[in-house]
């Protein structure tokens, strides 16, 4: 399992934000500083509050509305849940940061959360990219 910290500036309006994207919000684990955020059995969010989350770091924490400091990828089967994912983001309130992309054996998409996380969603046909990179070889 991976679990990813993030840190937010307000716990309540993020988990909403990843509700509306297709997270499912895990109570148990979450509190008035704290959501955890479920997308797979094996891959969680936890959107923790900048005051939180400098509990467990002593170096600086990022603005990630200037600074990059993580981009986040998602796989897809299909490129419509790509789409899907990136207008739910934008509905939500996130930023698309460019066009679609299509290289023939992959479509990707990227946006931030509300705080300026990067994501990019992205479907990956293997046999596609094989034909192709061993075409180039």
């Amino acid at each position: 399992m991976i679990f990813v910290n993030l840190p937010v500036a307000n716990a309540a309006a993020a988990a909403t934000f990843y509700e509306a994207i297709g997270f499912t919000k895990n109570e148990m684990f979450s509190n008035d500083r704290a959501s955890a955020m479920v997308w797979s059995d094996t891959i969680n969010v936890m959107l923790l509050e900048r005051d939180f989350y400098a509990t467990f770091t002593t170096k600086p924490i990022i603005d990630a509305k200037t600074t990059s400091g993580v981009l986040l990828a998602l796989n897809f089967d299909a490129r419509e849940e790509v789409d899907a994912i990136t207008q739910a983001a934008l509905a939500a309130g996130g930023r698309e940061l460019h066009d679609p992309e299509d290289e023939g054996f992959m479509y990707s998409r990227a946006f931030e959360d509300l705080d300026g996380h990067g994501w990019g969603p992205f479907m990956m046909d293997m046999t596609a990219a094989e034909a192709q990179f061993s075409d180039e070889g």
